[in-house]
């Protein structure tokens, strides 16, 4: 099918999607789910034939791989999407004017969402979950490195949607070849908004060629800074957890701001668990001597490069400050406005860093691996907004509407 009549299709079944009731918006994600759960083996297969196309040493197979425990993962997101409340369809304001006038404000559906996204597979359930929950029509465009698996979700969806009898353009799988994109971010007469989920130069091509209306989400370059009243064995716990648990994902720590008066006690601190996961570090002047000296086996000079940068993988980078105001100048610099966090013990200088970091998630002792929607109690995430319009952190359900105003009278007419 030509691309204009394609989505032409996803906008007409956005009408339908719109229309569906709380209930069945619910019994829909609930199908869904089921149809994951009963084909999981199949999940895993598809899923198989693009991972055996990726080098295990490439950082994307992490991202890319659904195994059963991330299968019911998602299995366990659709459940949770299905039980939070309907955004959209609720009353927002009313009020009566002079001239009798009644004038209400509702929250209502944006439409058609369009999501270009990369090698995770499990952004096609979980943006589809939110969208058709929030009464949208999507539009997903994945990347050719997750062709397989993505169709084959699809598939499984558009089950779901022609057992309910809706339009399985509700959800529309865009091809992935690159030729077709400009088409996608050109066609405001049919999509509402574009979100670009991925690396940093999918979102910069996306916010420079899109017609359409974008939400930035994905790139994330995070922060730790270990202050010099830490408590060192919590610093320890907390970045050893940021960075190795999911490196390759956005909220993953890459790099460890330290103040100079904790290296020596600190940093050997840290050594044992990431030498386990064989984290390679890249260290500035200060800081590599002492790793040195612990025979960090992994260990690399960093160089201005090295700050700024998100790794995605097993790596990370060694920043020593002076003092807090320091740490903050970096932060400000070479953050990318995702998650930032302080191990400190001091109220007065935690107080600080959560006022003056200007970031989605700012986080007191505590790893930024919690920058995620089903970890904050929405369910699922479209991804992470690091911009300030409309939404920004967490982009889940809650976001996926605007506002409608309502005006009801008996003939008025304006002086």
């Amino acid at each position: 099918m030509e691309i204009s009549r394609l989505l032409q299709e996803v906008k007409k079944a956005s009408v339908s999607v719109r229309k569906l009731s709380d209930d069945n918006r619910k019994s829909l994600l609930l199908s869904i789910s089921l149809l994951l759960k009963n084909n999981s083996e199949n999940i895993i297969s598809e899923n198989k034939k693009d991972l055996d196309k990726i080098d295990d040493s490439n950082p994307k197979k992490d991202r890319l791989m659904l195994n059963a425990e991330r299968i019911g993962g998602l299995i366990s997101s659709l459940n949770d999407v299905s039980q939070l409340p309907d955004p959209s369809n609720r009353l927002l304001s009313s009020y009566s004017m002079e001239n009798g006038l009644l004038v209400e404000k509702y929250s209502v559906p944006m439409g058609v969402v369009g999501v270009i996204y990369e090698s995770r597979p499990n952004v096609t359930i979980d943006v589809a979950a939110l969208c058709l929950r929030s009464g949208n029509a999507v539009v997903l465009r994945g990347g050719s490195e997750a062709e397989n698996t993505n169709k084959y979700l699809i598939e499984l969806i558009h089950l779901a949607l022609k057992e309910k009898g809706i339009s399985e353009a509700a959800v529309t799988l865009f091809p992935s070849g690159r030729e077709h994109v400009k088409e996608l971010l050109e066609a405001v007469k049919y999509v509402d908004i574009i979100i670009p989920r991925g690396s940093q130069e999918l979102i910069d091509f996306v916010r420079k060629n899109s017609l359409v209306p974008t939400i930035e989400t994905g790139a994330g370059v995070c922060h730790t800074y270990v202050s010099e009243s830490a408590d060192l064995q919590k610093a320890a716990d907390v970045i050893i957890n940021a960075k190795v648990t999911r490196p390759s994902v956005c909220n993953s720590l890459d790099t460890i701001i330290v103040n100079d008066k904790m290296l020596e006690a600190f940093l050997p601190l840290i050594c044992i668990g990431l030498s386990k996961f064989n984290v390679e570090i890249f260290a500035d002047k200060s800081s590599f001597p002492v790793l040195e000296k612990e025979n960090y086996p992994l260990l690399q000079h960093a160089t201005d490069n090295d700050f700024g940068r998100e790794f995605l993988d097993f790596k990370c980078s060694v920043k020593t400050v002076n003092n807090l105001d320091q740490a903050l100048s970096h932060i400000a610099e070479y953050s990318s406005r995702h998650s930032e966090a302080i191990i400190s013990e001091d109220k007065e200088e935690q107080e600080r860093f959560l006022d003056e970091v200007d970031a989605a998630a700012v986080y007191v002792n505590a790893s930024t691996r919690f920058t995620d929607g089903g970890c904050f109690g929405l369910g699922a995430e479209i991804g992470i907004s690091t911009q300030k319009l409309h939404a920004r952190g967490p982009f889940a359900l809650e976001k996926l509407v605007t506002e409608k105003w309502i005006v009801k009278g008996n003939g008025q007419t304006r002086n």
